[in-house]
């Protein structure tokens, strides 16, 4: 190597020294900065030229460093764990956030509960039978009997608000899903042109990451890395992002729980037209939880706790109704078919209304308000003697669906949640900037500078004194 080779060999070494304190300084400045992934410089010696005459062989060395670029120290196999766990506990978290606002408005158990209030609606009744004659008696029934109805109205009500706040969060997800897919085939731009020209798309590439994060967590979206540096993001079968082109997605269908019915089904399509088929992520979630209700009780569940609603309505009334008009009265409650719950009403409007018995035995007569009392008690018998379940159980058995409902949503929400966060976890454990490692670079990178540059000054100084010097000795 001649002197001048050192001093090319030095300068490599500087260079390639200064390259690895900047990419240090990048890692301990982001060290806090969410979706950064830490970077390292690559290097590479430079092989030696082939040399011909006397000193052809004659200890050849290399020719220095070479700067080969900075590499993202990522993982592509954690990034996918992240991405798919994220979907996962995207879906459950969405359900499991619905149902326990479902429950809470129940208030169950506890005295604000609709339980309770039949309980006292039963009571009234018992309280009658013992004092038919007394007009207070039959006020405060009516009273009980109003505040029961307006109490199953309520909790109607509020099953078709949680159905509306479903619907507008998947309108504003698909707003949100929409917003980051045009990002990323931006980006995919950006990274493609800067590889294109050897820059580094680090940076770049974090930020794509971050939103397909996103993307994955809102439909469980998968991600495929092309040759050219840009990604191809699929939902469904379909691309939702391939290289610069960015499609859309929009939600139709019914927006309130009362238009909702088999033809105005909630659904996601594309610009095209046709449905999105979306199996994990909040967005497929929310539609789980925006079906209709069917027949076998398998359809929305929000849908499915607004027919339970009306379901024990109508038989609230058909069954009280029932036992009321044997005293050759009216009915008692009346309804919409269909829209039982918030259409139940109480018919009788003064005390002087209200039958505690037969219209033909008189005043002291309780026997109508004890039937009616015997069927809150589930004591109650039909014609044939058979049982009649009292309403009391059936409202039970609807929470007791519910509760079970919710905790099971619960329950998978945690566990996908501990998923989520334990791959997020490893991912991290590659990717993040470890203070102690960059402080050690830091002193790596520092030192082979100063020596770079201590070998520059001793290849200088030879050179000074081949050109200068030489020749001088003796004079």
């Amino acid at each position: 190597m001649s002197t001048f080779g050192g001093l090319n060999t030095a300068y490599t070494g500087l260079v390639a020294a200064r390259q690895g304190l900047n990419t240090v300084g990048q890692n301990i400045a982001n060290a806090n900065t969410d979706g950064y992934t830490r970077q390292r410089v690559t290097t590479s010696s430079i092989a030696a030229t082939a040399q011909t005459g006397l000193v052809a062989n004659a200890g050849n060395l290399g020719q220095g460093v070479s700067v080969d670029g900075v590499a993202r120290l990522g993982s592509a196999q954690l990034d996918a764990g992240v991405r798919t766990s994220a979907g996962a506990a995207g879906y459950s978290a969405v359900r499991a956030n619905a149902l326990a606002a479902l429950e809470n408005s129940l208030g169950e158990p506890g005295d604000s509960g609709l339980s309770a209030k039949l309980d006292e609606f039963w009571a009234g009744w018992q309280t009658l039978s013992n004092g038919a004659d007394e007009p207070t008696n039959a006020s405060l029934l009516l009273e009980t009997a109003g505040q029961l109805a307006t109490q199953i109205s309520a909790g109607f009500a509020a099953v078709g608000a949680e159905w509306a706040s479903v619907r507008s969060g998947l309108s504003s997800m698909a707003d949100e899903l929409n917003g980051a897919a045009s990002q990323v085939a931006t980006l995919n731009t950006q990274i493609r042109s800067a590889l294109a020209s050897g820059g580094s798309a680090n940076e770049l590439i974090d930020q794509r990451s971050q939103l397909t994060t996103t993307i994955a967590a809102l439909t469980g979206a998968t991600v495929r890395d092309q040759t050219d540096g840009t990604v191809t993001v699929v939902v469904g079968g379909n691309a939702l992002v391939s290289g610069d082109f960015a499609n859309t997605l929009s939600v139709s269908g019914a927006s309130t729980l009362s238009g909702l019915n088999s033809s105005t089904a909630v659904t996601l399509t594309w610009a095209s037209g046709t449905t999105v088929s979306m199996e994990g992520g909040e967005m497929a979630g929310s539609l789980s939880l925006l079906g209709a209700a069917n027949d076998s009780g398998t359809g929305g569940v929000i849908a499915e706790a607004a027919a339970s609603y009306d379901s024990f309505a109508e038989s609230l009334a058909v069954k009280v109704n029932d036992i009321y008009t044997t005293g050759g009265t009216g009915d008692f409650f009346s309804y919409t078919t269909g829209s039982a719950a918030s259409t139940l009403s109480v018919v009788p409007v003064t005390a002087d209304q209200v039958a505690a018995g037969s219209s033909e035995t008189g005043t002291y007569d309780g026997s109508i308000a004890d039937a009616i009392a015997q069927l809150g008690a589930g004591a109650a018998v039909d014609g044939s003697g058979n049982a009649i379940d009292s309403p009391s159980t059936d409202w039970a058995a609807f929470v007791t669906r519910l509760g079970v409902a919710t905790q099971s949503a619960l329950q998978g929400a945690t566990i996908d949640d501990a998923a989520a966060t334990s791959a997020i976890g490893r991912q991290l454990a590659n990717s993040s900037v470890d203070m102690d490692e960059e402080n050690v670079n830091l002193l790596m990178f520092q030192t082979a500078y100063q020596g770079a540059a201590r070998m520059l000054t001793a290849v200088d100084e030879m050179l000074d004194t081949l050109i200068n010097r030489t020749g001088l000795v003796g004079r």
